[in-house]
């Protein structure tokens, strides 16, 4: 059986289709930028957005005056896209290509934001190795602020399937390290016209 490669997969999307030709795209991702500023952080907070891609969060945050800004992504092409996009702003921000389930960085982040990539991982042993990573790599104190599709949200993404979570099985994932602020259920409309249902969790690192 032929092994599904994730970064060749997410480096064709990005190859391929413009950042309006995604379901995910958001013009202004008000449901993250309101997390984040409920958070109450200071400017100088390292803010990590996990599986950016080129999505436009960090134009927004950079334009709020944040300054320790990192975006990682599998996918070089829409992290080389994204630089491209901000030109001389993109050296402000720490790109990091990776597989957020398999991060080794000498850093640790004071908010630690995921918009629809969690869900891609739908085996146990890559849930596993998330709920590691944003353990050691979120400060104590530390926010994880996460987005999934809902129960009622799309089974695919991408062509690929993912793993659907009410707010309750989401915080729950997290309940061993993290403890709970509020949750969210949101509709997102795609650029196509349809309604993509998510859950959000905010969290604090214990």
């Amino acid at each position: 059986m032929e092994v599904f490669d994730k970064k060749e997969h997410w480096e064709n999307i990005y190859q391929n289709k413009a950042i309006t030709e995604v379901s995910w795209y958001q013009k202004v991702p008000e449901t993250s930028l309101d997390f984040i500023e409920r958070s109450v952080l200071p400017k100088r907070s390292s803010i990590i957005d996990v599986g950016g891609g080129d999505s436009l969060l960090v134009d927004h945050l950079l334009k709020k005056g944040y300054t320790n800004l990192s975006v990682l992504d599998i996918s070089s092409k829409a992290l080389q896209r994204a630089q491209e996009r901000l030109g001389d702003a993109s050296e402000q921000i720490q790109w990091i290509e990776s597989d957020a389930s398999q991060l080794e960085i000498d850093q640790k982040f004071d908010l630690w934001h995921d918009r629809a990539a969690f869900h891609f991982l739908t085996e146990d042993k890559d849930i596993e190795n998330y709920k590691r990573v944003v353990s050691q790599y979120i400060k104590t104190d530390g926010i994880l602020i996460i987005g999934t599709f809902s129960e009622n949200g799309p089974k695919k993404c991408s062509g690929i399937p993912i793993k659907q979570y009410s707010v309750k099985k989401l915080a729950k994932v997290f309940e061993d390290n993290f403890e709970l602020i509020n949750t969210l259920k949101v509709d997102h409309t795609t650029p196509f016209d349809t309604v993509q249902n998510f859950s959000f969790c905010c969290l604090r690192k214990k």
